[in-house]
């Protein structure tokens, strides 16, 4: 039987992050009649302590201070060990977010636990977490288990479901200690332009590739997107051309989406970008090469020129989202 579950709970300009919500309604689910526990790490953050309570935890660890505005892995790392310690939870779950990418080792290295990365599933069985995981870029998906104590989980976003809020729950807030000292601090940050919805997070995605032939027909997608509502994604081919940013790079060397809706226009369908889309919930793929790679994974295909489909797929989009369909 699961006993106490903590999870992470990241936070982004003073709100909780989806992924977050998605470990704890993880966790909830998982620990049964145990308890839930979440930790929370930022500047004038302490009041998100109720809606972790409504979205299923019992107890928020909170450490709050100015100095941890920014993150810093070694004071965030920190802070999170001490919790572990000091509770010895069952399983930690924690986002497999950029953060939680360069927080979760150094937290199981601090507390002598094993980790796995990017879980697509999680279960108990004869009282152990057991975990899948896709391996060889999603050709593959290994089912996993831990040695020993504490058992920590990284949990890819947009996999797991957010449990609707219940606004009868609430939770035991604990004010931690912090200990902001680090040999590395931030002292600012660039954000993206503003309005940019993140991938890792978005529900619809809208990702262009060499098919689009330049950079200047980078806006069929751009446009899609928009009347969508959705995320703009890019091949690695179409970044490492310097058509977009990195940022915007999807795939096993740039960011890992799961998506409900995909839409790759004019992508090959090359392993290294499969890797980092293929567990999206639906697939559409709009290209001219009946051969492309992507049409096997694909859940719906277009086979045709971009730069027809793409306008008639906008002008669509725009009419259903603007309700004149």
């Amino acid at each position: 039987m699961a006993g106490l579950i903590l999870t992470f709970a990241e936070v982004r300009d003073g709100k909780l992050r989806r992924s977050s919500l998605e470990a704890l309604s993880e966790a909830r689910r998982l620990a049964g009649e145990s308890a839930v526990a979440s930790v929370i790490v930022g500047s004038g953050i302490s009041m998100l302590s109720a809606e972790l309570g409504m979205h299923g935890a019992d107890k928020v660890h909170v450490f709050d201070d100015p100095g941890l505005a920014s993150y810093s892995n070694e004071s965030y790392a920190r802070a999170v060990a001490q919790v572990i310690q000091g509770l010895k939870p069952w399983a930690v779950l924690i986002p497999f977010t950029a953060m939680g990418k360069d927080l979760a080792p150094r937290v199981a290295a601090k507390v002598g636990a094993g980790l796995v990365s990017d879980c697509t599933a999680l279960a108990e069985k004869d009282g152990r977490l057991e975990a899948r995981r896709p391996m060889y870029a999603g050709k593959a998906y290994a089912t996993v288990r831990w040695e020993g104590e504490t058992q920590i989980a990284t949990l890819r976003p947009n996999v797991f479901p957010v449990a609707p809020p219940d606004g009868s729950r609430t939770a035991l807030m604990v004010k931690e200690k912090a200990d902001t000292r680090a040999r590395a601090r931030v002292t600012a940050l660039k954000a993206a332009a503003e309005g940019k919805l993140e991938l890792g997070e978005a529900q619809i995605i809208v990702s262009g590739g060499r098919g689009l032939a330049g950079p200047e027909n980078f806006h069929l997608v751009a446009s899609l997107g928009e009347a969508m509502g959705a995320a703009v994604g890019a091949s690695r081919a179409v970044v490492d051309a310097g058509w977009v940013d990195h940022q915007m790079q999807v795939g096993q060397t740039g960011k890992t989406v799961s998506p409900t809706l995909y839409i790759a226009c004019g992508i090959s369908g090359a392993i290294q970008h499969l890797a980092g889309m293929s567990s999206s919930k639906v697939i559409v793929a709009v290209n001219k090469d009946a051969d492309a790679p992507i049409f096997k994974i694909a859940n719906y295909g277009i086979l045709g020129d971009v730069f027809q489909v793409l306008p008639k797929l906008t002008e669509a989009a725009r009419a259903y989202f603007t309700g004149k369909h």
